[in-house]
């Protein structure tokens, strides 16, 4: 019914109440009518045939005419070049295609995301993937649906099934949608550790509250950044303008034109390529997953093993053929800006390659036991026997704490977490400094919009830019401010009852405080996001703030191992949340969709995929809790439980033990230094900049440098070399030497290669998991005792 009565009343953009085009001022009337023949036309000049792409004199003299107007100038050039400036306010939005759609695609991406979360890397669904799908089955819907009118019974509400063609709009919302729900939920680490190594089910219910309670929080929160991020045309959002380029590309292509054609033939073969590849490297062969050139060489040679390995060392000289490796933990070389890659490489280069020998060789660090272990151990370099200093209760245990010592951190694990502490600081005074005028400036415009817009008879329209993306999107109502407010309080109460009747091992004082804290770092990372596609996280300050919080008297009676997790989930997905609704928004406002009805689709797509979350999480801690737990052992490094086991023992360390004894210890006493270290050289380097302009040390994020080095390379080195080689050629050469076949084929391939690794995941489970457990028998290509073949780690 509720489905029903939602697709009437949002079957055309101009029957929405919601959407209805607000009132048009006579200028901005003008302004958009003497351009848009001129854009239709180079619009019909870049479709109607691939010929016109080779003769790109033919549409320079009109380019060139209408970026005179001040409106198109006042666009970056790439936004110029790949969105288009005219819009249909009639097209259809929300529709029952949009609805069937939706369920289709999101489903099985919400399953196979929370999926890949717990393997030690992770290919995201691709939400390309459902881009491109969704634009071949709509057209299908509309070419065979018959044009009946659904009346529901008992109400007065009725909806067509095929009202109109297939149009962009509906496009674009059902691939928002799917941004939205299909994919995992960051609850999952307080729910699956609680019950994987201390014996507590969270009920069902509760959990997937919570779960829905974070997510709409950090939507809620999108409200404090968007005015400043969301409208300004100099931030174009890397991965929103990626994905409108899709958009615009089958706005325009006929479906039976020859480069629709091609690109639709290289999209298929990518797509099937890459499936049957990764049989390969994930069941067949999985030596094919990290090929140690130095461990063939020398295969019994523990110093050759350790720097050559990639599943377990340096990484050294090591490629492979995993595209789940090779894709950055999740962020694509296909996608991300070319500078971005090289910070990232060069900070694995650092931590693999220079600290790791400087530790296990050198005089970095005396403690020389599980270097490369996210565990914890005590002097002797045995795992610490964490529940054996435990009460019932999940307290500290002073007597057996003082007899079994110090608790230590591998070397590795240890650096990582001074740099994650150091990147939240850098964030803040990096935009302090090389983002301050910029924000400024945009403070101002929005308060002068916000003025105007109460002086145009109380109308929500944003008056803050004047150029001809935010003048089309005038006509359209925005997302008024209390409906931020409603999600906000919705998702509130619900964690507000969940910590006050005891369900989530954190005291109700410290829910205030951890959305209090994530809604200061909503607009710094935001605007990192925004500029280089790189999204900063931020879990184990979160979880040494509440270690800090919980060690004092008022928070004596909650130290719990999955409080700190909790608190991460709730804190970490109000920014992160809050950054994905608003990159999201700008596709919508790229694409000139109702904002009122972006936010409904992004809303509709948490309905859908949280409760898939759910099943995920129930069907691997099922099937994949021993292993998870370490009582088993996957000979491909891939469900270690490495994020499980880090964020226990980031629990055990900061809930139970406390952040001050932590920092005791002899080798960890310089990790508070961190957060100074991270605040001080954002500053040096603006000053650098200023004085030496043309050594651009503005494009040396150090955020993005510490997110680098603060990455655990413990299970898996290797795919970086990889990496780098294959982003240089797609995002360096091709694009700066062959930009017309990279902004044809690259979004293609990058979306064809994510959902053939994820189709792969999926068919692996369905013939070789979801009955029967079918293993690989061993052979060359898959050896028990390695498959890279490195004998002697």
């Amino acid at each position: 019914m509720v489905l029903s009565a939602v697709s009437r009343k949002f079957s055309r953009a101009t029957e929405d109440p919601l959407d209805t085009p607000s009132p048009v001022t006579d200028n901005d009337s003008d302004r958009i009518s003497n351009v848009d023949k001129k854009l239709a036309s180079v619009d019909e000049r870049s479709s109607s045939d691939e010929e016109h792409v080779k003769k790109p004199s033919e549409t320079y003299a009109i380019e060139q005419e209408t970026e005179e107007d001040p409106e198109i100038a006042a666009l970056p050039r790439e936004v110029r070049q790949l969105v288009s400036l005219t819009d249909d306010p009639t097209l259809p939005t929300i529709t029952f295609r949009y609805f069937l759609l939706s369920i289709i695609f999101i489903v099985p991406g919400a399953f196979l995301s929370q999926m890949s979360h717990f393997r030690t890397t992770q290919a995201p669904y691709s939400i390309f993937f459902v881009q491109i799908a969704t634009h071949y089955v709509g057209n299908f819907f509309a070419r065979v649906f018959p044009a009946w009118e659904i009346r529901v019974p008992f109400t007065k509400w009725s909806f067509n099934l095929n009202p109109a063609p297939w149009s962009a709009k509906e496009h674009v919302l059902v691939t928002l949608t799917a941004a939205s729900g299909a994919t995992y939920n960051l609850g999952y680490t307080p729910i699956a550790l609680a019950e994987l190594f201390y014996g507590e089910k969270l009920n069902p219910a509760v959990a997937i509250f919570f779960m829905f309670a974070i997510v709409w929080v950090g939507y809620a929160f999108a409200a404090i950044a968007r005015q400043l991020l969301l409208y300004d045309p100099t931030y174009v959002w890397p991965q929103a303008l990626m994905q409108t380029t899709l958009f615009e590309t089958f706005r325009k292509q006929d479906v039976s034109s020859p480069l629709a054609r091609r690109q639709l033939k290289i999209f298929f073969l990518s797509l099937v390529g890459m499936t049957l590849w990764q049989f390969l490297p994930e069941y067949v062969f999985p030596f094919t997953s990290s090929l140690a050139f130095l461990c063939w060489v020398a295969p019994h040679n523990p110093v050759a093993n350790f720097i050559g390995s990639g599943l377990g060392g340096m990484g050294f000289l090591n490629l492979t053929f995993d595209w789940s490796n090779i894709n950055w933990n999740g962020s694509s070389i296909l996608l991300t800006p070319w500078w971005t890659q090289v910070i990232l490489f060069l900070a694995y280069v650092v931590s693999c390659w220079v600290l790791l020998p400087a530790a296990k060789w050198g005089n970095l660090g005396s403690y020389k036991h599980g270097l490369m272990s996210n565990s914890l151990f005590m002097a002797n370099g045995t795992k610490y026997p964490v529940l054996d200093v435990l009460t019932p209760d999940f307290r500290l245990n002073q007597t057996a704490y003082e007899e079994h010592g110090l608790m230590y951190m591998g070397l590795h694990n240890a650096w990582a977490t001074f740099f994650d502490y150091a990147k939240v600081t850098a964030a803040v005074t990096w935009i302090a400094t090389f983002g301050f005028y910029q924000v400024k400036s945009n403070l101002k415009k929005a308060i002068a919009s916000r003025r105007k817009s109460e002086k145009a008879k109380g109308q929500n329209i944003n008056y803050q830019y004047h150029d001809r993306l935010n003048v089309l999107q005038r006509q359209y109502k925005e997302v008024p401010l209390w409906w931020y407010v409603a999600l906000f309080m919705a998702g509130f109460i619900i964690l507000l009852v969940a910590t006050a009747c005891g369900y989530l091992w954190i005291p109700v004082w410290t829910l205030f405080v951890g959305l209090a804290t994530a809604g200061v770092f909503v607009l710094p990372f935001g605007w990192l996001y925004a500029i280089s596609n790189y999204q900063l996280a931020v879990g184990t300050f979160n979880e040494m703030l509440y270690g800090y919080m919980v060690h004092t008297k008022a928070g004596a009676s909650h130290r719990h191992p999955c409080g700190p997790s909790t608190y991460g989930a709730i804190a970490g997905d109000a920014w992160y949340r809050a950054q994905y609704m608003l990159q999201d928004q700008k596709i919508g406002h790229y694409m000139h969709i109702p904002p009122r009805t972006v936010f409904f689709s992004q809303i509709f797509g948490t309905v859908l995929g949280i409760p898939v979350n759910y099943g995920v999480i129930r069907w691997v801690l099922n099937t994949k809790g021993n292993i998870l737990k370490g009582v088993e052992k996957d000979p491909l490094n891939q469900w270690t439980g490495q994020s499980i086991i880090g964020s226990n023992t980031l629990g055990v360390q900061y809930a139970v033990i406390g952040p001050q004894k932590m920092f005791e210890n002899p080798e960890l006493r310089i990790l508070p230094y961190s957060f100074l270290v991270g605040a001080v050289i954002p500053p040096i380097l603006y000053i650098l900049h200023r004085c030496f302009p043309r050594l651009r040390v503005d494009l040396w994020n150090v955020t993005i440098f510490f997110s680098g080095l603060s990455v655990f390379y413990g299970n898996i080195s290797t795919g970086y070399t990889s990496a780098i080689i294959g982003g240089y050629v797609v995002m360096y050469w091709a694009y700066r030497r062959r930009f017309e076949t990279w902004k044809r084929y690259s979004y293609m391939v990058a979306a064809a290669f994510d959902a053939g690794f994820n189709l792969n995941m999926l068919l692996i489970f369905l013939f070789f998991g979801s009955g029967k457990q079918i293993k690989m028998p061993n052979w060359w290509g898959n050896n028990a005792d390695s498959v890279e073949r490195c004998f002697a780690l």
